[in-house]
Protein backbone atom coordinates (compact mmCIF):
# COMPACT_ATOMS: atom_id res chain seq x y z
CA UNK A 1 0.00 0.00 0.00
CA UNK A 2 1.27 3.34 -0.42
CA UNK A 3 1.87 6.32 1.46
CA UNK A 4 -1.01 8.48 0.14
CA UNK A 5 -3.48 5.11 0.29
CA UNK A 6 -2.06 4.34 4.06
CA UNK A 7 -3.43 8.34 5.17
CA UNK A 8 -6.36 8.55 3.65
CA UNK A 9 -7.56 4.93 4.98
CA UNK A 10 -6.31 5.33 8.10
CA UNK A 11 -7.76 9.14 8.58
CA UNK A 12 -11.07 7.66 7.16
CA UNK A 13 -11.55 4.47 9.67
CA UNK A 14 -10.17 6.80 12.65
CA UNK A 15 -13.30 6.67 14.51
CA UNK A 16 -14.47 2.92 14.06
CA UNK A 17 -10.81 2.53 15.11
CA UNK A 18 -11.06 4.45 18.17
CA UNK A 19 -14.71 2.91 19.13
CA UNK A 20 -13.12 -0.28 18.67
CA UNK A 21 -10.12 0.04 20.86
CA UNK A 22 -12.56 1.85 23.21
CA UNK A 23 -14.74 -1.14 23.62
CA UNK A 24 -11.75 -3.21 24.32
CA UNK A 25 -9.84 -1.14 27.11
CA UNK A 26 -12.49 0.79 28.51
CA UNK A 27 -11.46 4.31 28.75
CA UNK A 28 -10.64 7.04 26.27
CA UNK A 29 -6.86 7.70 26.81
CA UNK A 30 -5.67 3.92 26.37
CA UNK A 31 -7.77 3.64 23.11
CA UNK A 32 -6.26 6.78 21.77
CA UNK A 33 -2.38 5.69 22.99
CA UNK A 34 -3.27 1.93 21.54
CA UNK A 35 -4.81 3.52 18.13
CA UNK A 36 -2.06 5.90 18.13
CA UNK A 37 0.45 2.86 18.49
CA UNK A 38 -1.48 0.65 16.48
CA UNK A 39 -1.28 3.29 13.11
CA UNK A 40 2.44 3.56 13.67
CA UNK A 41 2.72 -0.58 13.90
CA UNK A 42 0.27 -0.52 10.46
CA UNK A 43 2.65 2.65 8.56
CA UNK A 44 5.73 0.20 9.70
CA UNK A 45 4.30 -2.76 8.07
CA UNK A 46 2.02 -0.87 5.00
CA UNK A 47 3.42 -2.78 2.03
CA UNK A 48 2.09 -5.57 3.98
CA UNK A 49 -1.70 -4.74 3.56
CA UNK A 50 -3.95 -6.40 0.73
CA UNK A 51 -5.70 -4.67 -1.59
CA UNK A 52 -9.22 -4.81 -0.55
CA UNK A 53 -9.09 -6.12 3.22
CA UNK A 54 -7.20 -2.82 4.58
CA UNK A 55 -9.80 -1.60 6.80
CA UNK A 56 -10.06 -5.30 8.08
CA UNK A 57 -6.35 -5.24 8.34
CA UNK A 58 -5.95 -1.66 10.26
CA UNK A 59 -8.67 -3.36 12.83
CA UNK A 60 -6.99 -6.59 13.84
CA UNK A 61 -3.70 -4.61 14.43
CA UNK A 62 -5.76 -2.23 16.15
CA UNK A 63 -7.27 -5.37 18.32
CA UNK A 64 -3.97 -6.75 18.74
CA UNK A 65 -2.38 -3.37 20.44
CA UNK A 66 -5.20 -3.35 22.80
CA UNK A 67 -4.99 -6.88 23.84
CA UNK A 68 -0.77 -5.50 24.31
CA UNK A 69 -2.32 -2.65 26.48
CA UNK A 70 -4.08 -4.98 28.49
CA UNK A 71 -1.32 -7.12 29.19
CA UNK A 72 0.81 -4.58 30.22
CA UNK A 73 -1.96 -3.17 32.50
CA UNK A 74 -2.42 -6.18 34.21
CA UNK A 75 1.27 -6.67 34.97
CA UNK A 76 1.20 -3.06 36.93
CA UNK A 77 0.13 -3.21 40.68
CA UNK A 78 -3.51 -2.12 41.55
CA UNK A 79 -2.06 1.33 43.15
CA UNK A 80 -0.65 2.11 39.89
CA UNK A 81 -3.78 2.06 37.90
CA UNK A 82 -6.10 5.47 37.61
CA UNK A 83 -9.55 4.69 36.04
CA UNK A 84 -10.63 7.77 34.44
CA UNK A 85 -15.00 7.61 34.61
CA UNK A 86 -16.11 7.73 30.79
CA UNK A 87 -19.79 9.47 30.46
CA UNK A 88 -22.31 6.68 29.64
CA UNK A 89 -24.11 6.92 26.21
CA UNK A 90 -27.70 7.75 26.09
CA UNK A 91 -28.70 4.35 25.57
CA UNK A 92 -26.58 2.83 28.84
CA UNK A 93 -28.83 -0.43 29.03
CA UNK A 94 -27.87 -1.18 25.30
CA UNK A 95 -23.94 -0.10 26.33
CA UNK A 96 -24.34 -2.19 29.24
CA UNK A 97 -25.75 -5.16 27.66
CA UNK A 98 -23.33 -5.53 24.85
CA UNK A 99 -20.40 -4.68 27.19
CA UNK A 100 -21.48 -7.62 29.24
CA UNK A 101 -20.64 -9.74 26.56
CA UNK A 102 -17.60 -12.14 26.28
CA UNK A 103 -15.01 -10.68 24.86
CA UNK A 104 -15.05 -13.37 21.87
CA UNK A 105 -18.62 -12.47 21.35
CA UNK A 106 -18.75 -8.69 21.61
CA UNK A 107 -15.38 -7.71 19.44
CA UNK A 108 -17.17 -9.72 16.22
CA UNK A 109 -21.05 -7.77 16.98
CA UNK A 110 -19.21 -4.40 17.28
CA UNK A 111 -17.37 -4.94 14.00
CA UNK A 112 -20.18 -6.15 12.30
CA UNK A 113 -23.03 -4.14 13.52
CA UNK A 114 -21.58 -1.15 15.17
CA UNK A 115 -18.66 -0.66 12.48
CA UNK A 116 -20.68 -2.05 9.51
CA UNK A 117 -18.03 -4.81 8.51
CA UNK A 118 -18.96 -7.43 6.33
CA UNK A 119 -18.33 -11.15 7.69
CA UNK A 120 -15.54 -12.00 5.74
CA UNK A 121 -13.91 -8.51 6.97
CA UNK A 122 -14.60 -9.35 10.13
CA UNK A 123 -13.32 -13.22 10.02
CA UNK A 124 -9.72 -11.77 8.43
CA UNK A 125 -9.89 -8.88 10.98
CA UNK A 126 -9.81 -11.32 13.59
CA UNK A 127 -8.07 -14.06 12.34
CA UNK A 128 -11.37 -16.56 12.30
CA UNK A 129 -13.53 -18.75 9.80
CA UNK A 130 -16.47 -16.91 8.32
CA UNK A 131 -18.40 -19.67 9.74
CA UNK A 132 -16.75 -19.00 13.12
CA UNK A 133 -17.75 -15.35 12.88
CA UNK A 134 -21.43 -16.36 11.68
CA UNK A 135 -21.66 -18.70 14.79
CA UNK A 136 -20.44 -16.08 17.57
CA UNK A 137 -22.67 -13.11 16.31
CA UNK A 138 -25.54 -15.86 16.43
CA UNK A 139 -24.56 -16.41 19.69
CA UNK A 140 -23.85 -12.81 20.73
CA UNK A 141 -27.65 -11.43 19.46
CA UNK A 142 -29.19 -14.22 21.11
CA UNK A 143 -26.93 -13.27 24.43
CA UNK A 144 -28.43 -9.82 23.64
CA UNK A 145 -31.95 -10.80 23.56
CA UNK A 146 -31.97 -12.73 26.34
CA UNK A 147 -30.41 -9.67 28.68
CA UNK A 148 -32.39 -7.14 26.94
CA UNK A 149 -35.67 -9.19 27.86
CA UNK A 150 -35.00 -9.40 30.89
CA UNK A 151 -34.33 -5.68 31.50
CA UNK A 152 -37.57 -5.22 29.69
CA UNK A 153 -39.30 -7.36 32.20
CA UNK A 154 -37.75 -5.25 35.32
Amino acid sequence: MDENKFVAISQQSMPALYRMAYSIVGNRTDAEDAVQQALLNAWKARASARDGLEMAWLMRIVINECYTLLRRRRRCQPSELIEVAEPPPEDSGLYDAIHSLPENLRTPFLLKYMEGMREAEVASAMKLSISSVKNRLFRARKQLRKVLSEEVEL
